[in-house]
Protein backbone atom coordinates (compact mmCIF):
# COMPACT_ATOMS: atom_id res chain seq x y z
CA UNK A 1 0.00 0.00 0.00
CA UNK A 2 0.99 3.63 -0.52
CA UNK A 3 0.66 5.42 2.79
CA UNK A 4 0.98 9.13 3.56
CA UNK A 5 1.84 10.10 7.13
CA UNK A 6 1.33 13.72 8.13
CA UNK A 7 3.93 14.50 10.77
CA UNK A 8 5.96 11.30 10.99
CA UNK A 9 9.28 12.25 12.51
CA UNK A 10 8.89 13.06 16.21
CA UNK A 11 7.02 10.58 18.39
CA UNK A 12 3.69 8.95 17.55
CA UNK A 13 4.10 9.60 13.84
CA UNK A 14 7.62 8.21 13.93
CA UNK A 15 6.38 4.91 15.32
CA UNK A 16 3.55 4.80 12.78
CA UNK A 17 6.08 5.19 9.96
CA UNK A 18 8.25 2.46 11.47
CA UNK A 19 5.24 0.15 11.64
CA UNK A 20 4.23 0.92 8.06
CA UNK A 21 7.72 0.11 6.81
CA UNK A 22 7.83 -3.06 8.90
CA UNK A 23 4.57 -4.11 7.23
CA UNK A 24 6.18 -3.61 3.82
CA UNK A 25 4.31 -0.48 2.72
CA UNK A 26 5.61 2.42 0.65
CA UNK A 27 5.60 5.46 2.93
CA UNK A 28 5.54 9.15 2.12
CA UNK A 29 6.11 11.52 5.06
CA UNK A 30 4.97 15.13 4.99
CA UNK A 31 6.73 17.29 7.57
CA UNK A 32 8.34 20.68 7.99
CA UNK A 33 11.90 19.38 7.97
CA UNK A 34 12.59 20.75 11.44
CA UNK A 35 13.22 17.31 12.91
CA UNK A 36 13.84 13.85 11.56
CA UNK A 37 14.84 14.77 8.02
CA UNK A 38 17.56 12.12 8.25
CA UNK A 39 15.13 9.39 9.30
CA UNK A 40 13.69 6.70 7.04
CA UNK A 41 15.97 7.09 4.00
CA UNK A 42 13.91 4.57 2.01
CA UNK A 43 10.78 6.70 2.38
CA UNK A 44 9.76 9.76 0.41
CA UNK A 45 10.00 13.01 2.38
CA UNK A 46 7.81 15.94 1.38
CA UNK A 47 8.88 19.15 3.12
CA UNK A 48 5.94 21.48 3.63
CA UNK A 49 4.14 23.42 6.34
CA UNK A 50 0.53 22.30 6.50
CA UNK A 51 -0.45 25.77 7.73
CA UNK A 52 0.97 27.48 4.66
CA UNK A 53 1.17 25.54 1.39
CA UNK A 54 0.21 21.95 0.61
CA UNK A 55 0.42 22.24 -3.16
CA UNK A 56 3.18 19.61 -3.05
CA UNK A 57 0.37 17.05 -2.60
CA UNK A 58 -1.56 18.07 -5.71
CA UNK A 59 -2.34 15.11 -7.92
CA UNK A 60 -0.94 12.55 -5.50
CA UNK A 61 -2.79 9.31 -4.80
CA UNK A 62 -2.52 7.25 -1.61
CA UNK A 63 -4.26 4.19 -0.28
CA UNK A 64 -4.30 5.66 3.22
CA UNK A 65 -3.47 8.96 4.90
CA UNK A 66 -2.63 8.97 8.61
CA UNK A 67 -2.86 12.36 10.28
CA UNK A 68 -1.24 12.74 13.69
CA UNK A 69 -0.79 16.51 13.71
CA UNK A 70 -4.14 18.18 13.00
CA UNK A 71 -5.20 20.28 15.98
CA UNK A 72 -7.34 22.81 14.12
CA UNK A 73 -10.27 22.11 11.78
CA UNK A 74 -8.73 24.30 9.07
CA UNK A 75 -5.82 21.84 8.96
CA UNK A 76 -8.18 18.96 8.22
CA UNK A 77 -9.92 21.00 5.52
CA UNK A 78 -6.73 22.22 3.85
CA UNK A 79 -5.31 18.69 3.71
CA UNK A 80 -8.48 17.36 2.11
CA UNK A 81 -8.49 20.23 -0.36
CA UNK A 82 -4.89 19.52 -1.35
CA UNK A 83 -5.39 15.78 -1.80
CA UNK A 84 -8.89 15.70 -3.23
CA UNK A 85 -9.88 12.05 -3.45
CA UNK A 86 -6.23 11.04 -3.31
CA UNK A 87 -6.18 10.66 0.48
CA UNK A 88 -7.72 7.19 0.42
CA UNK A 89 -8.57 5.82 3.85
CA UNK A 90 -8.17 8.77 6.25
CA UNK A 91 -7.03 7.93 9.79
CA UNK A 92 -7.31 10.82 12.22
CA UNK A 93 -5.50 10.54 15.56
CA UNK A 94 -7.71 12.37 18.07
CA UNK A 95 -7.94 12.07 21.88
CA UNK A 96 -10.23 10.95 24.70
CA UNK A 97 -10.31 14.64 25.68
CA UNK A 98 -13.23 14.98 23.26
CA UNK A 99 -15.69 13.51 25.78
CA UNK A 100 -18.07 15.53 27.90
CA UNK A 101 -17.92 15.07 31.66
CA UNK A 102 -18.88 13.38 33.88
CA UNK A 103 -18.20 10.00 32.31
CA UNK A 104 -19.33 6.57 33.37
CA UNK A 105 -16.54 4.15 34.12
CA UNK A 106 -15.78 1.90 31.13
CA UNK A 107 -17.39 4.44 28.82
CA UNK A 108 -17.43 3.54 25.14
CA UNK A 109 -16.98 5.46 21.89
CA UNK A 110 -20.66 6.46 21.76
CA UNK A 111 -20.40 8.57 24.93
CA UNK A 112 -21.43 12.25 24.62
CA UNK A 113 -18.83 14.64 23.27
CA UNK A 114 -18.00 18.19 24.27
CA UNK A 115 -19.60 21.01 22.34
CA UNK A 116 -17.44 21.59 19.27
CA UNK A 117 -15.23 24.65 19.04
CA UNK A 118 -15.93 27.24 16.37
CA UNK A 119 -13.78 26.70 13.31
CA UNK A 120 -12.10 30.06 13.74
CA UNK A 121 -10.66 29.24 17.20
CA UNK A 122 -6.92 29.58 16.71
CA UNK A 123 -5.43 28.97 20.16
CA UNK A 124 -4.91 25.68 21.99
CA UNK A 125 -5.54 25.88 25.73
CA UNK A 126 -6.80 23.45 28.36
CA UNK A 127 -10.30 24.72 27.56
CA UNK A 128 -10.08 24.61 23.75
CA UNK A 129 -8.04 21.45 23.13
CA UNK A 130 -10.89 18.97 23.51
CA UNK A 131 -13.53 21.05 21.68
CA UNK A 132 -11.09 21.68 18.81
CA UNK A 133 -10.52 17.95 18.45
CA UNK A 134 -14.30 17.43 18.40
CA UNK A 135 -14.57 19.90 15.52
CA UNK A 136 -11.67 18.23 13.71
CA UNK A 137 -13.47 14.90 13.99
CA UNK A 138 -16.69 16.42 12.65
CA UNK A 139 -14.91 18.05 9.71
CA UNK A 140 -13.13 14.77 8.94
CA UNK A 141 -16.48 12.96 8.96
CA UNK A 142 -17.95 15.60 6.65
CA UNK A 143 -15.07 15.32 4.18
CA UNK A 144 -14.26 11.61 4.21
CA UNK A 145 -17.57 10.00 5.03
CA UNK A 146 -17.33 6.25 5.46
CA UNK A 147 -13.63 6.09 4.58
CA UNK A 148 -12.68 7.46 7.99
CA UNK A 149 -11.12 5.99 11.11
CA UNK A 150 -10.84 8.05 14.28
CA UNK A 151 -8.37 6.90 16.94
CA UNK A 152 -8.80 8.27 20.45
CA UNK A 153 -5.82 7.57 22.75
CA UNK A 154 -5.29 8.47 26.37
CA UNK A 155 -1.64 9.04 27.36
CA UNK A 156 0.83 7.75 24.77
CA UNK A 157 4.16 6.38 25.98
CA UNK A 158 7.25 4.87 24.42
CA UNK A 159 10.70 5.66 23.06
CA UNK A 160 11.21 9.19 21.70
CA UNK A 161 8.41 10.62 23.86
CA UNK A 162 9.32 14.30 23.96
CA UNK A 163 6.69 15.02 26.63
CA UNK A 164 8.63 12.79 29.06
CA UNK A 165 5.46 12.22 31.09
CA UNK A 166 5.73 8.47 31.57
CA UNK A 167 9.45 8.49 30.82
CA UNK A 168 10.10 10.68 33.86
CA UNK A 169 8.65 7.97 36.10
CA UNK A 170 10.86 5.34 34.49
CA UNK A 171 13.91 7.57 35.03
CA UNK A 172 13.04 8.39 38.63
CA UNK A 173 12.18 4.85 39.73
CA UNK A 174 15.26 3.46 37.98
CA UNK A 175 17.31 5.78 40.21
CA UNK A 176 15.97 3.91 43.24
CA UNK A 177 15.47 4.94 46.84
CA UNK A 178 12.28 6.35 48.34
CA UNK A 179 9.95 7.56 45.60
CA UNK A 180 7.14 9.99 46.33
CA UNK A 181 3.92 8.58 44.88
CA UNK A 182 1.30 11.36 44.69
CA UNK A 183 -2.39 10.99 45.42
CA UNK A 184 -4.33 7.76 45.74
CA UNK A 185 -3.03 4.44 44.47
CA UNK A 186 -6.61 3.59 43.48
CA UNK A 187 -6.92 6.45 40.97
CA UNK A 188 -7.52 5.11 37.44
CA UNK A 189 -5.00 5.62 34.66
CA UNK A 190 -4.55 4.39 31.11
CA UNK A 191 -1.89 4.70 28.45
CA UNK A 192 -0.78 3.06 25.24
CA UNK A 193 2.65 2.44 23.78
CA UNK A 194 3.13 4.37 20.53
CA UNK A 195 4.64 1.28 18.92
CA UNK A 196 1.42 -0.63 19.60
CA UNK A 197 -0.64 2.20 18.11
CA UNK A 198 1.51 2.10 14.98
CA UNK A 199 1.19 -1.63 14.47
CA UNK A 200 -2.57 -1.56 15.12
CA UNK A 201 -3.20 1.33 12.74
CA UNK A 202 -1.47 -0.68 10.02
CA UNK A 203 -3.93 -3.50 10.68
CA UNK A 204 -6.81 -1.06 10.39
CA UNK A 205 -5.72 0.32 7.03
CA UNK A 206 -4.79 -3.11 5.65
CA UNK A 207 -8.23 -4.47 6.56
CA UNK A 208 -10.08 -1.27 5.53
CA UNK A 209 -11.55 -0.99 9.01
CA UNK A 210 -13.45 2.24 9.58
CA UNK A 211 -15.04 3.73 12.68
CA UNK A 212 -14.11 5.27 16.03
CA UNK A 213 -11.86 3.46 18.49
CA UNK A 214 -10.22 3.99 21.86
CA UNK A 215 -6.48 3.35 21.75
CA UNK A 216 -5.96 2.60 25.42
CA UNK A 217 -4.28 0.05 27.64
CA UNK A 218 -4.44 -1.62 30.06
CA UNK A 219 -8.04 -2.25 31.05
CA UNK A 220 -10.45 0.35 32.38
CA UNK A 221 -9.79 -0.89 35.92
CA UNK A 222 -6.02 -0.26 35.85
CA UNK A 223 -4.80 2.10 38.56
CA UNK A 224 -2.06 4.64 39.12
CA UNK A 225 -0.74 2.45 41.92
CA UNK A 226 -0.53 -0.56 39.62
CA UNK A 227 1.30 1.56 37.05
CA UNK A 228 3.96 2.76 39.49
CA UNK A 229 4.34 -0.75 40.87
CA UNK A 230 4.77 -2.16 37.36
CA UNK A 231 7.46 0.43 36.62
CA UNK A 232 9.16 -0.42 39.92
CA UNK A 233 9.14 -4.14 39.18
CA UNK A 234 10.55 -3.51 35.70
CA UNK A 235 13.31 -0.99 36.42
CA UNK A 236 13.56 -0.28 40.17
CA UNK A 237 16.77 -1.44 41.84
CA UNK A 238 16.58 -3.42 45.09
CA UNK A 239 15.36 -1.29 47.97
CA UNK A 240 13.21 1.01 45.82
CA UNK A 241 10.01 1.88 47.66
CA UNK A 242 6.96 4.03 47.06
CA UNK A 243 5.64 6.45 49.69
CA UNK A 244 2.08 7.55 48.97
CA UNK A 245 1.39 11.19 49.81
CA UNK A 246 -2.06 12.73 50.07
CA UNK A 247 -3.25 14.94 47.19
CA UNK A 248 -4.65 17.71 49.41
CA UNK A 249 -1.38 17.90 51.35
CA UNK A 250 0.67 18.14 48.14
CA UNK A 251 -1.52 20.86 46.70
CA UNK A 252 -1.28 22.80 49.94
CA UNK A 253 2.51 22.55 49.62
CA UNK A 254 2.34 24.25 46.24
CA UNK A 255 2.93 21.14 44.17
CA UNK A 256 1.58 21.40 40.63
CA UNK A 257 0.30 18.70 38.30
CA UNK A 258 3.39 18.94 36.10
CA UNK A 259 5.59 18.19 39.10
CA UNK A 260 4.32 14.61 38.94
CA UNK A 261 3.40 13.82 35.32
CA UNK A 262 0.32 11.60 34.81
CA UNK A 263 -0.90 12.46 38.33
CA UNK A 264 -4.58 13.38 38.30
CA UNK A 265 -4.36 15.67 41.32
CA UNK A 266 -7.88 16.66 42.35
CA UNK A 267 -9.27 16.59 38.80
CA UNK A 268 -12.96 15.61 39.05
CA UNK A 269 -12.85 14.27 35.47
CA UNK A 270 -10.52 11.43 36.39
CA UNK A 271 -12.89 8.82 34.92
CA UNK A 272 -11.68 9.84 31.44
CA UNK A 273 -8.92 7.31 32.26
CA UNK A 274 -11.40 4.41 32.26
CA UNK A 275 -12.11 4.14 28.53
CA UNK A 276 -13.31 0.76 27.31
CA UNK A 277 -10.80 -0.69 24.78
CA UNK A 278 -13.08 -3.54 23.68
CA UNK A 279 -13.82 -2.17 20.19
CA UNK A 280 -10.13 -1.67 19.41
CA UNK A 281 -9.18 -5.06 20.78
CA UNK A 282 -11.83 -6.64 18.55
CA UNK A 283 -10.07 -5.08 15.52
CA UNK A 284 -6.65 -6.39 16.50
CA UNK A 285 -5.16 -3.97 19.03
CA UNK A 286 -2.62 -5.76 21.17
CA UNK A 287 -0.61 -3.92 23.77
CA UNK A 288 2.64 -4.76 25.49
CA UNK A 289 2.59 -4.62 29.27
CA UNK A 290 3.60 -1.52 31.20
CA UNK A 291 6.50 -3.54 32.59
CA UNK A 292 7.74 -4.32 29.09
CA UNK A 293 7.37 -0.71 27.97
CA UNK A 294 9.21 0.48 31.07
CA UNK A 295 12.18 -1.82 30.54
CA UNK A 296 12.39 -0.97 26.85
CA UNK A 297 12.14 2.77 27.48
CA UNK A 298 14.96 2.60 30.04
CA UNK A 299 17.12 0.66 27.57
CA UNK A 300 16.37 3.26 24.88
CA UNK A 301 17.30 6.13 27.20
CA UNK A 302 20.74 4.62 27.79
CA UNK A 303 21.76 5.36 24.20
CA UNK A 304 19.30 8.17 23.45
CA UNK A 305 19.21 10.65 26.34
CA UNK A 306 16.26 13.03 25.97
CA UNK A 307 16.93 16.48 24.59
CA UNK A 308 13.84 18.00 26.17
CA UNK A 309 14.02 19.15 29.79
CA UNK A 310 11.99 17.23 32.32
CA UNK A 311 8.99 18.98 33.84
CA UNK A 312 9.11 16.70 36.88
CA UNK A 313 10.09 18.28 40.18
CA UNK A 314 13.77 18.08 41.17
CA UNK A 315 15.18 15.29 43.32
CA UNK A 316 15.93 17.88 46.00
CA UNK A 317 12.34 19.12 46.06
CA UNK A 318 11.02 15.57 46.23
CA UNK A 319 13.34 14.74 49.14
CA UNK A 320 12.23 17.86 51.01
CA UNK A 321 8.57 16.97 50.52
CA UNK A 322 9.16 13.46 51.81
CA UNK A 323 10.89 14.80 54.92
CA UNK A 324 8.00 17.20 55.54
CA UNK A 325 5.40 14.48 54.96
CA UNK A 326 7.04 12.06 57.38
CA UNK A 327 7.43 14.83 59.93
CA UNK A 328 3.76 15.74 59.70
CA UNK A 329 2.57 12.14 59.77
Amino acid sequence: MKILVIGGTRFVGRHIVEAALAHGHAVTILHRGKSGAELFPTSEHLIADRDEDLSILAGRQFDATIDVSAYFPRQVRSLAAALGKGAGHYVYVSTVSVYDKPLARRYDESSPLLAPAAEDVDEITNDTYGPLKVTCEQVASELYGEELTIVRPTYVIGPWDYTRRFTSWVERIAAGGEVLAPGAASDPTQMIDARDIGDWIMRLVESHTYGVFHAVSPSASYTFGEMLNDVMVAVGPPGTRLTWVDTAWLLAEGVGYDDFPLWAGDDPAIDVMTADPAAAIATGLTARTIRQSSAEILSHLASNPPEEPSTRLSDEREAALLVAWHSAH
